[in-house]
């Protein structure tokens, strides 16, 4: 945990405050209108926990395979554990089958395993969009009219909220959003969350903030979440400004600095503070973060081995040679890390703007790989919906 040192409070060029109410989904309400957004690998309990000592909002699980879930895979049932203390139990399903979708929000329901569904129609991942999944799937307006609607009905009969998170589209010529935000505010969603890019540009160039402005118009009985270049808590205020959403959705903003959700807390709540770590703190955060991986994955050794990906992330920025980030990302007990940790120049200053901006590769644009003829038409032939039920993944975590 970064300590008082870490925090600065700006001076009168402080953000005003944002007057925007706690966002509500269904019975829930989310005093800080921020949700931290799946990602396969990253937001396990571990990490959840982690951003939730810096801040508030909603934090989502990594994404679970309906057919998985189904068939009660161990480690699907893994990722949609919580911690006793996750007031909104919060998963994510992915599926393109309405049936198996619908089998597996019945049983999160029955079974009292969620207090929140999200519907995963944003994943721009080849192996998932070449089953015409994720965001291929509200191409087919039939098939995401059939599968919003079982989600919602079965959600609704333990009245749990469902919301969906979706792309703009495509690509360019093959816009969804529009269409899918209205058949999923018809069906009765909790909210609609829209990542600002299409399924060609993967994580490349910008995020059109615009197209999110004009959902939020669309949808105006419907709370709507802005997604997409949010790497600092200004970056959010400017979102809400320029959109009208009602709260955002954070992905790899947070990646390496889960104090990002301290700072986006602090803008919504009208203060100026901001926590600008230095590199003891850093250390201090990594190191924390391998500690409760190690109480999640109940193995050491695997949990440093998956604490190692995070190493270029938390220390973006920092003046930390290469042959120390090297040891640190080859670490096999929490006994080595911590002596490696502290070799690190406790008192070096947040390095700014170095430190900051978008973590990991975004990626090219490229042709989406889709399903045989998939554009052809915007609903399913008989051929498609023969096929569909088979294209289940049955491997949950992206």
């Amino acid at each position: 945990m970064p300590t008082s040192s870490a925090a600065v409070v700006p001076g009168p060029d402080a953000p005003a405050r944002l007057e925007l109410p706690p966002l509500r989904l269904g019975r829930l309400t989310i005093d800080t209108p921020v949700v931290l957004a799946p990602m396969a690998g990253i937001t396990n309990t571990a990490f959840r926990r982690l951003c939730r000592e810096f801040g508030g909002g909603l934090y989502v699980a990594e994404m679970v395979t309906s057919r998985a879930l189904v068939e009660r895979h161990p480690e699907s049932l893994r990722i949609i554990g919580h911690d006793e203390d996750e007031k909104v139990r919060s998963v994510q399903l992915y599926g393109v089958d309405p049936v198996t979708v619908g089998r597996a929000v019945r049983m999160l329901v029955e079974e009292d395993r969620a207090d929140h569904i999200d519907l995963n129609f944003g994943c721009p991942v080849p192996k998932v969009t070449k089953r015409g999944g994720g965001s291929a799937l509200p191409w087919k307006t039939d098939l995401f009219t059939q599968i919003v609607q079982t989600a919602v009905r079965e959600a609704d009969r333990g009245g749990i909220p469902l919301t969906v998170k979706m792309r703009k589209g495509i690509d360019e010529d093959h816009l969804t959003y529009l269409d899918a935000g209205r058949i999923a505010r018809d069906a009765g969603v909790a909210a609609v969350a829209l990542h600002g890019r299409t399924a060609a540009q993967f994580y490349s160039g910008t995020a059109d903030w615009d197209a999110i402005a004009r959902l939020r118009e669309a949808l105006p009985d419907v709370p709507v979440l802005g997604n997409g270049d949010i790497w600092s808590a200004e970056d959010a205020i400017r979102m809400v400004r320029r959109t009208g959403v009602d709260g955002v959705v954070i992905g790899r903003g947070c990646q390496g600095r889960p104090w990002l959700f301290g700072d986006l807390q602090a803008a919504f709540e009208g203060s100026g503070e901001r926590i600008r770590p230095a590199l003891g703190d850093v250390g201090e955060a990594f190191y924390r973060h391998a500690q409760l991986l190690v109480e999640y994955f109940e193995d050491e050794g695997k949990a440093l081995r998956d604490i190692r990906k995070h190493v270029a992330w938390y220390f973006k920025g920092y003046a930390v040679g290469g042959e120390l980030r090297a040891r640190l990302a080859q670490v096999n007990d929490l006994e080595e890390l911590r002596g490696l940790v502290d070799t690190l120049d406790a008192d070096m200053p947040y390095p700014g703007a170095e430190a900051e901006g978008p973590r990991g590769r975004a990626g090219s644009p490229k042709r989406p790989a889709l399903p045989h003829r998939w554009l052809e038409s915007r609903s399913m032939d008989a051929d498609e919906s023969h096929a569909i039920a088979a294209a289940e993944l049955d491997v949950s975590g992206g």
